[in-house]
């Protein structure tokens, strides 16, 4: 039995009459999470967890249908159970599991298996059916501690100060940004933030997340305020105009692409910090070992080397093609980037 469907409009559950993540408008859309390429406007109903309710409403409109779901509290839609389970990629995020007459599958959407200290951590779900990301799918991908990281970030915003010079760190405005500013020393000294990561924040904090007290970049404040202090701005702030107030500074890219050599240098940033919202390749296979799924779905990333090595390891497993992005290399501009900045 087949509980979803991969049609042109998305992730289909045919008994519960749901998609999920869908990329075109539908009259029911279940969100695993509110970036971009996940939840979509246009839909006549949202189903969310509670924790992506403010942002979803700063991107896709202050008044859509939205109807919000704690972890592991079941509804039940034309005799289908419906639960969502944190998968540990940003806040809010969810992995859905729908049971139907026995049969159980689970849409993991994005997820990480290492605990972020700001996000719910991730919680394997037994399933029959798994549809898994492959965005780091291959064993160059190898995550170190992100203690390791987060003492890397540091230390350069140090020596930037030392060199009397702004440190700019460019990463997603929702979910990276976040996490990263979790983690800074605060005590080093002033941080800001680019326009669209200080109203992710504030989104955030209605939803009753807590994170340190940061300063919005703006043309009121002279540029000499600036040295010396951090500088969080998303991808599409890359080279560009609105980076000039800060200089003489330094770059950097918080990504799991920075793993890749020529990446850093692609980009022409100073530094690279190999820090990812997603599973590495260790990850991958261990959350779906976890699961107990013998037949897999992988969607977006390294998706045909993946699903083939999960053939070669006994398991039923096909590619799913969807619009899902992943963590892209390439500082694309959001809408929702470009208009709150």
């Amino acid at each position: 039995m087949s509980l979803i469907e991969f049609t042109p409009q998305g992730m289909y559950c045919p008994q519960a009459g749901m998609y999920i993540d869908p990329w075109q408008p539908v009259d029911k859309a279940i969100i695993t999470h509110a970036h971009g390429d996940h939840a979509r406007r246009g839909n006549k109903y949202y189903l969310a967890h509670v924790t992506s309710e403010h942002v979803l409403r700063l991107r896709l409109g202050e008044h859509i249908n939205l109807q919000t779901i704690e972890y592991n509290v079941p509804i039940h839609i034309n005799g289908v159970k419906i639960s969502f389970h944190p998968a540990g990629h940003i806040v809010g995020s969810s992995q859905i599991r729908l049971e139907y007459q026995g049969e159980i599958w689970v849409a993991s959407g994005d997820y990480k298996t290492e605990p972020d200290l700001l996000s719910q951590s991730f919680e394997p779900v037994r399933c029959h059916t798994f549809i898994s990301e492959s965005t780091f799918g291959l064993p160059v991908y190898q995550w170190k501690p992100q203690s390791e990281i987060f003492d890397e970030i540091n230390q350069w915003w140090k020596d930037n100060q030392n060199a009397d010079k702004v440190s700019i760190v460019f990463g997603y405005s929702l979910g990276k940004a976040q996490r990263i500013l979790q983690n800074l020393d605060t005590s080093l000294g002033k941080i800001f933030v680019h326009g669209a990561i200080w109203h992710t924040n504030e989104a955030l904090r209605q939803d009753g997340i807590l994170l340190p007290e940061v300063i919005r970049v703006s043309k009121e404040i002279p540029n000499q305020t600036y040295r010396g202090g951090l500088v969080l701005a998303p991808p599409s702030a890359m080279a560009t105009p609105w980076i000039r107030k800060f200089a003489p500074y330094a770059t950097a890219s918080a990504s799991g692409w920075m793993t890749l050599r020529g990446a850093k240098r692609r980009k022409a940033l100073d530094r690279g910090f190999v820090l990812s919202d997603h599973a590495d390749w260790n990850g991958l296979n261990a959350a779906i070992e976890a699961t107990g799924a013998q037949r897999v779905y992988v969607t977006h990333g390294y998706k045909s080397a993946f699903a083939r090595y999960l053939t070669e390891k006994g398991l039923e497993a096909y590619e799913a093609d969807t619009l899902f992005e992943g963590e892209s290399l390439d500082p694309l501009p959001s809408l929702e980037e470009n208009e709150l900045q």
